[in-house]
């Protein structure tokens, strides 16, 4: 049987322990960034009320967590957008799509309204895959 080696990062959020995981786990040249959420890194949530300055704090997250493997928002492949007003996301989705990833996206993309998330402020939450 052979040993998975996993390579976890963290941002210091006070919840990754609370509640018991890694911002992101590299396995080989795939790493699977937990879903990630507008905060600052004192843990404030930016932007209450506000879908597009959550969702660009959310990828700056992703950013950061990609950037502790040598990554950038170049390498995703995959993301999911777990949002509560899917024609507020749809909206600031498209706007910010050439900013975040700088011209053209080659990336699989789903987006899903859901009801709420982990905190009552969080209007989206991203999750992705990227290949190094």
């Amino acid at each position: 049987m052979t040993t998975l080696t996993k390579e976890p990062t963290t941002l210091g959020m006070p919840w990754e322990e609370q509640y018991g995981y890694a911002q992101a786990v590299k396995v080989g040249d795939t790493v699977y960034l937990s879903g990630q959420v507008s905060h600052d890194d004192r843990a404030n949530v930016l932007g209450v009320g506000d879908m597009e300055v959550q969702m660009r704090t959310a990828y700056a997250n992703i950013g950061k967590v990609l950037a502790q493997y040598g990554a950038t928002i170049d390498n995703l492949v995959e993301e999911t957008l777990y949002v509560r007003d899917m024609d507020a996301a749809f909206q600031a989705r498209v706007k910010m799509k050439d900013e975040v990833f700088a011209g053209n996206p080659v990336v699989a993309s789903t987006i899903v309204q859901i009801e709420r998330l982990a905190f009552p402020e969080l209007l989206v939450e991203i999750r992705c895959v990227a290949k190094m």
